[in-house]
């Protein structure tokens, strides 16, 4: 299965993730959003489907290090403004493909992806 990664080189989690969704075999495309971004359209259908309570990572030394008035009065369009400033608020792995999403290596988007 073809999925579409959006995670970070640098995290530990994405690191698994990845080597995990290699293993069972899936054709994988990453995108760094720290160098490369995550695309408008698929940040903001995130948002949609998911809400921003998930996809913002509000343990994250990133968030710890924001303003009080960022932190405060959070809607899907100002989670939008923050995560393509810092997109490493994002919490990660993000994986797509097709019309399923995933968000983060729990065990549920284990057992979407690993079959």
């Amino acid at each position: 299965m073809k999925l579409t990664v959006y995670h970070l080189k640098s995290c530990d989690t994405c690191r698994k993730a990845v080597k995990a969704l290699r293993a069972a075999g899936h054709d994988l495309t990453l995108v760094d959003v720290r160098a490369d971004g995550m695309p408008d359209d698929v940040l903001q259908s995130v948002l949609a489907e998911q809400g921003w309570e998930v996809v913002l990572n509000r343990r994250s030394t990133t968030w710890r290090g924001l303003n009080d008035e960022d932190k405060t009065d959070i809607t899907n369009s100002k989670a939008f403004d923050l995560l393509r400033v810092n997109p490493t608020l994002m919490k990660r792995p993000v994986i797509m493909s097709g019309d399923q999403m995933t968000i983060g290596w729990t065990e549920l988007s284990q057992s979407v992806w690993i079959l």
